[in-house]
């Protein structure tokens, strides 16, 4: 197996970092292991293929959902092959799995979704009938929800399979999450960044997380010092409230949580029909000390709308 050392080998500790081989993924690996590196801690990468990455034929929904990407690095930690796994948040599943937890989460990039075109200027500029490629649920429910002329198509594999479907002609517009393209130094593609009346994020999107064997102190101690307090904030509220809802990385769920004042908290959560034919929303403000509760706060308004039954009915493309 690869492995990318990005410290000297004499260091007397070595943190082992499984991440996936995609260059995104790589990318938010080396960021945790440079932000180590400030800290006086070395790291090694290991590089694995998920089984995420090589069913690219189907809707992650249809096979198992996000966690495909993340059960084999949890294997190399349970196999001591590795200490810690870096996710992106959005990926990470309400609930972890026994013997696993989220140790850390970063300082977030942009929450928010990019449209890609090479012909039209923004989501108001597509023609009637436009093409558009994604991978996500909440994606399609949200954009058929303003927009049902539009056809819209299974795009996946990592960021540069999808530019070049899009360059190759398959698709009018794709769409793709603003922070990765900016970490890939992709920025310029970017045509318009989605508001969030239109499209809401994903729960964690732009957050990078780390996870860790449950129980592992050491390893906690040494992450410690990468932990942002805001994004914390964040992640504990939309991850409450994708719990409440018994939904998934696959479901079709949209949160944001933002501060909107010192010490106070706001949550934005939504619930689409897959066919975008129904979307109920709910938001509510409360103190950041309670980010969980708040996260259920808007959840239980939601169910009291019927987001149970229309999860429930979803039946994924």
């Amino acid at each position: 197996m690869a492995v990318i050392r990005s410290h000297p080998d004499e260091s007397p500790f070595m943190i082992r970092i499984a991440t996936r081989r995609s260059r995104l993924a790589l990318w938010q690996a080396e960021h945790v292991a440079a932000r180590l590196a400030d800290h006086g801690i070395a790291a090694e990468l290991v590089p694995m293929v998920t089984e995420g990455d090589e069913k690219l034929d189907s809707s992650l929904a249809r096979i198992g959902g996000k966690g495909l990407f993340i059960k084999a690095l949890e294997q190399a930690m349970a196999d001591g092959r590795a200490d810690i796994a870096v996710h992106s948040m959005k990926d990470v599943p309400a609930h972890m799995p026994p013997g696993f937890e989220l140790a850390v989460v970063l300082a977030g990039a942009s929450p928010f979704d990019a449209l890609v075109s090479n012909r039209h200027a923004g989501f108001a500029s597509l023609p009637q009938g436009a093409r558009i490629g994604t991978a996500s649920i909440r994606r399609r429910s949200q954009l058929l929800h303003a927009r049902p002329d539009l056809q819209v198509g299974l795009l996946r594999g990592n960021v540069e399979t999808r530019l070049g479907k899009l360059d190759a002609g398959e698709f009018d517009a794709i769409i793709l999450a603003c922070a990765g393209l900016e970490r890939l130094g992709l920025g310029d593609r970017i045509r318009e960044r989605l508001p969030a009346t239109l499209s809401l994020p994903a729960i964690g999107q732009g957050v990078v997380g780390i996870e860790c064997r449950a129980g592992d102190d050491h390893i906690r101690h040494q992450l410690a010092p990468l932990n942002d307090a805001a994004s914390s904030l964040r992640i504990a509220a939309e991850r409450a409230f994708g719990a409440a809802l018994e939904g998934d990385c696959s479901s079709p769920i949209a949160a944001f949580a933002e501060a909107t004042s010192p010490g106070m908290l706001r949550l934005r959560g939504r619930v689409a029909a897959v066919d975008g034919s129904r979307l109920l929303e709910a938001e509510a403000e409360g103190p950041d000390g309670a980010p969980e509760a708040l996260g259920r706060s808007v959840a239980e308004m939601l169910l009291a709308q019927g987001a149970g039954e229309l999860l429930d009915a979803t039946d994924p493309p």
